[in-house]
């Protein structure tokens, strides 16, 4: 049975039993508590995910422009000469305990990966799963916010589906449009390319000290601004200066999306570790030792392919720290560099380079 309720599609599942607790001291739930990580962090661990797809015989249709071959931040329909869909989805369990927080970092989460791969966004479907015994307002305060970040990327949010469950969950699946010619794939990079990071990192750190009570409420107000920020303004910027490769830093972390564009455009990358924009707190985090419980999939996933011998400890910690709704990653020529720099500060907007792209293989970190 479906029916409308507030423009989203509501469907009715089998009845499941739940054992949740969802009211506090002071009567307000806290998501957090009812997930067992938040975030991009909650990402299934990249190098078996490497393992599973690589059974997978890719799909043989001419206008399927991105798909599994290779895999990139979203997949790529050509309609015609002019017109190409970018069609991609993303969820994940409460990375904060604010309704509204949540729904809007996990809208842009999703909407971000059309803006790393050239388009624009044009439509969206929530995608959903709560305890019953949430309260309504709570799962209005999501939708609303959710809404409002899509409508600031430039789409519609139109629809969705939920389910109950014990976890929260929540994301978008978005359809973008982009020109054939305009798509920014992870494998264009070319040596003589320079290195761009669009936000700083520590994202994942600053969570996980802020739920163990080491990090204080400005570090944590600093990271929600952050993971709200789209990567709009930034994608518009990098349209005028045709970047070779873009992709989004998200839960693999810096390291494992750099090991992806060295590793599909067949070029070593070189990071400068003392370039590397970190959000105010979060390396003092990492010297305490807190780390994400996705910190040792992605050091498992992209290890063997980074090389940061003599790297500060505190600086690898940040490199493999999973991002929630990072900035994007940029290789474009080194000459288009500092006209690049010049539009970012112009229109306010943060923008670091952090490296370089040589021939070879693999990341180096120095």
């Amino acid at each position: 049975m479906l029916c409308a309720a507030a423009g989203f599609l509501w469907t009715s599942v089998a009845r499941v039993t739940y054992a949740v607790r969802v009211e506090t001291d002071t009567g307000r739930v806290k998501l957090t508590d009812l997930a067992s990580c938040g975030g991009c962090a909650a990402k299934y661990s990249a190098a078996r995910l490497e393992e599973l797809l690589a059974g997978f015989v890719p799909v043989e249709a001419e206008n399927l422009l991105v798909g599994l071959a290779p895999a990139d931040d979203a997949a790529v329909y050509r309609l015609d000469d002019e017109r190409a869909l970018i069609f991609t989805l993303d969820f994940f369990p409460p990375v904060v305990d604010d309704p509204g927080d949540y729904g809007a970092i996990a809208a842009t989460n999703a909407l971000n990966d059309v803006f790393a791969m050239g388009g624009v966004p044009l439509l969206a479907l929530s995608i959903a799963a709560f305890p019953e015994e949430l309260p309504m307002e709570m799962l209005g305060e999501v939708f609303a916010a959710a809404d409002a970040q899509v409508r600031a990327a430039g789409g519609l949010l139109a629809g969705g589906h939920t389910i109950r469950d014990a976890e929260p969950k929540y994301g978008l699946a978005v359809v973008g449009t982009v020109r054939p010619d305009g798509i920014w794939p992870k494998n264009g990079a070319q040596p003589g390319d320079a290195l761009f990071l669009t936000k700083p990192l520590g994202t994942g750190l600053i969570m996980t000290g802020y739920k163990k009570r080491l990090a204080g409420d400005m570090q944590l107000t600093r990271a929600i601004r952050w993971m709200r920020t789209l990567n709009k303004d930034a994608a518009e910027v990098l349209r005028g200066v045709e970047p070779h490769a873009v992709t989004d830093v998200t839960g693999f972390g810096l390291f494992g999306h750099a090991h992806e564009v060295a590793d599909r455009s067949r070029v070593r990358i070189r990071l400068e570790s003392e370039r590397f924009p970190a959000i105010d707190g979060a390396l003092d985090l990492a010297r305490k030792g807190v780390r994400t419980s996705g910190d040792p999939r992605n050091r498992d996933f992209a290890s063997s392919h980074v090389s940061v011998d003599g790297l500060p400890s505190t600086l690898e910690a940040l490199g493999y720290d999973p991002q929630t709704a990072g900035g994007l990653l940029v290789s474009l020529p080194a000459e288009r560099g500092p006209a690049l720099e010049a539009e970012f500060g112009a229109r306010k907007l943060f923008i670091r380079r952090i490296g370089r792209v040589e021939e070879g293989s693999g990341v180096v970190v120095e």
